[in-house]
């Protein structure tokens, strides 16, 4: 989240918004899961290097390049089952932005056998509301962001949808870096300790 709100840098979150809930539906609506994801790839680079609210610092812009990823891997999608779960809400300081509630309201099912455990997806509150899928994993502070990535956020539009099996998709080459990696402009709800994954997850994006 931007921690200023005057009306340029308002305009220019909600055209982010906007273009990032557009890539996404552009995705969905790809057959082929490794087209889409380089569709994705390709138009987040391009919307890190030109856009007013990439988070790139307009420092690096010169020498940026495109977004660090690992290759497309097919063992890194799946469709999930979600489990009812009930728990105590979580609160995320966002510094000058407030608190973040978010609760838990599901547990997958489907992600333990190829990575050694299974995430909680949360429920935003407030007006609107929406699912909330970060997490760490054994890659995280290395080769990934130390406070982790997230896969499904529904402020960003970043949702994949559900697969023709009802199951939600869950495409771990698409897990993105949140904004305050790049710059502390950007304050950013981090992955909770409890949404961590065993395994390396070596797909999506990496350490800015």
């Amino acid at each position: 989240m931007f921690s200023t709100y005057d009306g340029p840098a308002a305009y220019a979150l909600a055209d982010w918004r906007r273009r990032i809930n557009d890539l996404y539906a552009e995705v969905r609506a790809t057959r082929d899961p490794v087209d889409g994801w380089r569709h994705w790839r390709d138009e987040r680079s391009r919307l890190y290097a030109a856009h007013p609210m990439s988070p790139v610092p307009d420092k690096d812009r010169p020498a940026f390049d495109g977004i660090e990823m690992y290759s497309y891997d097919p063992g890194f999608r799946f469709e999930v089952h979600l489990e009812a779960l009930s728990g105590e809400p979580v609160r995320f300081d966002l510094a000058g932005d407030g608190v973040m509630v978010a609760r838990p309201v599901s547990l997958t099912r489907g992600l333990d056998n190829a990575l050694g455990g299974e995430l909680t997806v949360y429920w935003i509150e407030g007006y609107g509301g929406g699912l909330f899928i970060p997490f760490k994993d054994a890659t995280t502070g290395g080769q990934t962001y130390g406070g982790g990535r997230y896969i499904v956020d529904a402020i960003k539009g970043s949702d994949l949808g559900l697969g023709k099996s009802g199951r939600l998709i869950l495409d771990f080459n698409f897990a993105y870096t949140p904004s305050c990696a790049w710059t502390p402009d950007f304050v950013c709800p981090l992955s909770p300790p409890e949404n961590t994954l065993p395994a390396s997850v070596t797909a999506g994006e990496k350490t800015p």
